[in-house]
């Protein structure tokens, strides 16, 4: 059986300041704790309802009623890993690096994260305002991704008046991306679900980039982050 200390310290890092205060986080399911454990994350402590052979030395076996009172899922997965939140590695000034300003959404995020690992972009930069990458839905999206991506998080401003790259950001009246070229080595910004760029980030962009609507009507007022990212993110590759 889980202690009542066990229970309480993984049913608090659902909350952001208790994961920070701790350094941990929660994996859920087999699939994506494996992808943790082949990474440079350190695992913490690790729950199952039956033994899977993931970490022999680590696998604590408790009850489906146990595995209830700590997950954060409506149904749980039959595994629970707490993690150690690992420092990130600085930003290096160089490739496609991806730019998040207050991103709100979980899942928007936990998504942009996977398609950063798709396309092969290495670096995400996110305003402290984002939506934080170890939030538990957040974890559930990226689908192992998170640990082939490496995260910071700034003062969003300050580091794009420093950087020495080329800034691209996505506006509904930039210009249309299908006849822009787009360089190997520069920062996509993507604003916020329902204001997009902020008025004090739009200054230091030097370039506005758009995907044009189709539809005869145009009524669709925006793309969703996450799939706008996913349309200039292969834009970019493509050239």
């Amino acid at each position: 059986m889980l202690s009542k200390s066990q229970i309480k310290l993984i049913t608090c890092l659902k909350q952001k300041k208790y994961r920070q205060q701790h350094g941990l986080f929660v994996v859920e399911g087999i699939k994506n704790i494996k992808e943790l454990l082949d990474s440079h994350v350190s695992l913490s402590a690790l729950y199952t309802t039956e033994s899977f052979n993931i970490d022999a030395k680590m696998e604590v076996l408790i009850s489906e009623i146990d595995l209830k009172r700590i997950s954060f899922l409506k149904t749980p997965n039959k595994a629970l890993a707490v993690f150690k939140i690992p420092k990130p590695i600085p930003i290096e000034n160089k490739g496609l690096i991806i730019a998040l300003d207050a991103i709100r959404d979980p899942g928007n995020l936990g998504t942009i994260i996977r398609l950063c690992d798709w396309f092969g972009v290495k670096q995400l930069v996110c305003s402290k305002e984002t939506v934080d990458c170890y939030n538990p839905k957040v974890i559930q999206a990226t689908m192992g991704s998170i640990t082939r991506v490496n995260i910071n998080y700034v003062d969003l401003e300050a580091f794009l008046k420093a950087a020495s790259l080329p800034i691209y950001g996505a506006f509904m009246e930039g210009e249309i991306v299908y006849t822009k070229p787009l360089p190997e080595n520069g920062i996509l910004v993507m604003g916020n679900e329902a204001n997009g760029i902020s008025k004090t980030i739009e200054t230091v962009i030097n370039q506005k980039i758009s995907i044009p609507r189709f539809g005869e009507v145009q009524a669709a007022e925006s793309l969703n982050v996450a799939t706008a990212t996913a349309i200039l993110l292969n834009e970019f590759r493509r050239c």
